[in-house]
């Protein structure tokens, strides 16, 4: 584990201003706000990984919302998508508590941590290739600063499955090919530097959940086995 060093990557990810489009938009939004917000301070820029740096289970997501974490500084945190994830996190023993809502309210994770592969809310949730594949280093450096205790991942929706594919590679675990498609359920084993446990699971999107696409049974129950291959103990 490399505490300092993941902390420093933190810091130097939230200055990052490598995509004009995507520091325009989170920029824009932190000003002109969502009305239900209107008294708040937008943190406004990227939003670095969450979690201990010795996390043995990684969750990866595929970019801050613009009236969640590019308004609360922390991944996941301030809306609904959160309220999904973090429920389930609670349930299997792997969070504090059943929610997060704001940067400060005291949650903490057990032996996990959430990143995503684009640091930066976009336009539509929506990155471009181009904005992804320049925000991949900073998730290549974390998975090298994870490596010591990552024993498994679990990418949410297809988006962040594509994005994390090349990462794990360039990070030194060996990706088979052809690539793997993402499926809900998916479980893929990465050789290479240490043995790493892929799964794939449904984004804990609105869209998603509101629809019943993902139910909270089907999200605890890959997150249930991801923490179990991690050597966590879950219910």
């Amino acid at each position: 584990m490399d505490e300092h060093g993941l902390g420093e990557l933190d810091e130097r990810i939230t200055g990052c201003r490598a995509c004009p489009r995507l520091v325009a938009w989170r920029e824009e939004v932190a000003r002109t706000k969502r009305a239900a917000f209107a008294d708040e301070t937008y943190w406004g820029r990227p939003v670095p990984g969450f979690g201990p740096p010795d996390a043995s289970l990684l969750v990866v997501g595929l970019a801050p919302a613009a009236h969640g974490a590019n308004r609360t500084g922390r991944m996941f945190t301030g809306d609904r998508s959160g309220d999904v994830l973090y429920r389930a996190l609670y349930d299997l023993g792997l969070a504090s508590r059943p929610d997060a809502v704001t940067a400060d309210d005291g949650l903490t994770l057990h032996g996990v941590r959430i990143t995503s592969p684009v640091h930066c809310a976009p336009p539509a949730n929506k990155p471009t290739p181009a904005e992804r594949d320049t925000c991949r280093p900073w998730l290549v450096r974390e998975l090298d600063l994870l490596r010591p205790t990552l024993r498994a991942v679990v990418v949410l929706g297809a988006f962040g499955w594509q994005a994390a594919l090349p990462a794990f590679a360039e990070a030194g675990w060996t990706v088979p090919r052809p690539r793997p498609a993402f499926a809900h359920g998916a479980r893929v084993d990465l050789d290479g530097l240490d043995g790493l446990a892929l799964f794939g699971c449904f984004h804990v999107s609105q869209r998603n959940t509101f629809t019943g696409r993902l139910t909270p049974e089907m999200l605890r129950t890959v997150l249930g086995a991801a923490a179990r291959s991690a050597g966590l103990p879950v219910p």
